[in-house]
């Protein structure tokens, strides 16, 4: 009787100790990664390569990504302010939109659904061919060979895809704005950097740092703990995309009421 009355408490304890379990793991993944990226030994040709491989690769997808949002942004902006004749709005909206909050996430999540998935399968799988523990046989600590150069690079690298996306972005509601909508690109350019702070960039770029730590951290972090066997890569890779989602999602709440609360 009295086993029945508790299931529910102990129901209750056990996920809080294994989510509590599971956090104290990354954080100590983080911690780690972290301090190895700015500790001696350093792979530069690592390092350069993981830039190429998450920040120019990955450029295509979101500068595509970047300009359809900015044009679909300008329609639909178009649609709505023309019922209270605030069209001129248009332009405003396009830019403080991609700079602050879209092209930011946009990229965060394109980054994590390309760059993610590809870190968690290739560590995932030198976890279950035993490549890591060979790493460390040869006494090359596989946090400062494997996760460090990924970190960095997602790090520096994506605030450069995001600026790229902003500028892009930008472009597409001024093809849509001028060309389809008949705004006069005189004017559309004027309240484009008219009600344009430096701050909106800057809030973005940051946030598009914290998102490229967010992702490789998830990436490297999954993959290294990899279950063995196929099976265990494949969760991998699936658990580092949807855990970077939703914290890409989580955080940018957070950091949006830092700065503009």
């Amino acid at each position: 009787m009295l086993a029945t009355l508790f299931k529910p408490f102990r129901t209750v304890g056990q996920t809080t100790m294994a989510f509590l379990s599971a956090v104290g793991r990354l954080s100590s993944f983080a911690g780690k990664g972290t301090y190895h990226s700015f500790a001696a030994p350093f792979y530069l040709r690592l390092w350069f390569r993981q830039l190429v491989q998450i920040g120019y690769y990955s450029l295509p997808v979101v500068g595509m990504t970047a300009l359809f949002t900015g044009m679909v942004l300008a329609l639909q902006s178009y649609t709505g302010f023309s019922r209270f004749n605030a069209e001129s709005a248009v332009a405003t909206v396009v830019v403080l939109s991609m700079t602050r909050e879209l092209a930011p996430v946009l990229a965060g999540l394109m980054v994590a659904g390309r760059v993610g998935a590809a870190i968690a399968a290739e560590i995932g799988t030198m976890r279950v061919t035993e490549q890591i523990d060979a790493l460390t046989t040869l006494s090359t600590n596989p946090y400062k060979y494997l996760i460090a150069p990924r970190l960095i690079a997602g790090v520096l690298t994506l605030p450069a895809l995001v600026l790229i996306g902003d500028v892009i972005g930008v472009f597409g509601g001024y093809v849509v704005g001028v060309y389809s909508l008949d705004f006069g690109p005189e004017n559309y350019l004027r309240n484009t950097w008219e009600y344009l702070e430096s701050m909106d960039v800057i809030s973005g770029l940051i946030k598009s740092s914290v998102f490229g730590f967010i992702v490789t951290l998830m990436g490297c972090y999954h993959g290294f703990n990899s279950g063995r066997g196929a099976q265990g890569v494949g969760s991998a890779t699936t658990n580092a995309v949807v855990s970077s989602s939703i914290l890409i999602l989580i955080f940018n709440f957070i950091l949006t009421k830092l700065f503009f609360s």
